[in-house]
């Protein structure tokens, strides 16, 4: 549920719900993170209806689905959720199902008491779970992690005494955000060029396809 933290080359954006126009900023620094568009994107919503500050990512993927994405393959909702206790067997399913996947991971997590209701878009991995001590798989090629209460401790409670509101407010404020890249990179897809072999990837995304052809 916290980022892992970004590299020296890791860019983060942060957009305020009650910003004018959040929606459209979203989906522009989305659509320059976001690979060639001939590639799959896979969503990844990640938490569970039992915690109210942490039912960010199913909300987002039920409230998405909903919209019927014709591109992005969502991963995450309220009667199938993703998290902590069943992440890494969603992570094999994507890499079987969608082997060349870029991926967006989707999830709520804590900040300063100043930075609630900001939305942060960045390049690189999630780290869910660390905020609650918890060891699981780093997610995602970029992120979007909406920020629903205070951290620094007893995160457990913050999280259970999360206003719904507010993350129903930013659950929705995504789907919107995502069905809008959704037709943009199908917009781009038809306009792609049918005669070119060549996909292009973002640094970062070629950057991780190298380090795991290496272990590999």
């Amino acid at each position: 549920m916290d980022l892992k933290g970004p590299s020296s080359d890791q860019v983060q954006a942060r957009f305020s719900l009650s910003s004018p126009f959040v929606a459209n900023k979203m989906v522009n620094e989305l659509m320059r993170l976001l690979p060639d568009p001939r590639v799959p994107i896979v969503v990844v919503c990640i938490g569970t209806d039992r915690s109210t500050g942490d039912s960010l990512g199913p909300l987002t993927g039920t409230l998405l689905k909903e919209r019927r994405p014709g591109h992005l393959h969502v991963y995450g909702t309220l009667e199938e959720p993703v998290h902590g206790k069943n992440l890494e067997q969603y992570l094999a399913l994507i890499h079987v199902n969608h082997p060349d996947a870029f991926i967006v991971a989707v999830d709520a997590c804590l900040g300063r008491a100043t930075s609630i209701g900001n939305i942060v878009i960045g390049e690189g991995p999630l780290k869910p779970g660390a905020a609650m001590n918890k060891d699981l798989p780093a997610t995602g090629n970029i992120h979007i992690a909406g920020i629903v209460n205070v951290g620094g401790m007893m995160e457990f409670l913050v999280l259970q005494n999360t206003r719904l509101h507010l993350v129903f407010s930013m659950a929705r404020k995504l789907s919107e955000t995502l069905k809008r890249v959704d037709r943009e990179v199908m917009r781009r897809k038809e306009e792609a060029p049918v005669y070119s072999d060549t996909v292009i990837f973002p640094k970062a995304f070629n950057e991780k396809k190298s380090r795991e052809n290496i272990r590999n």
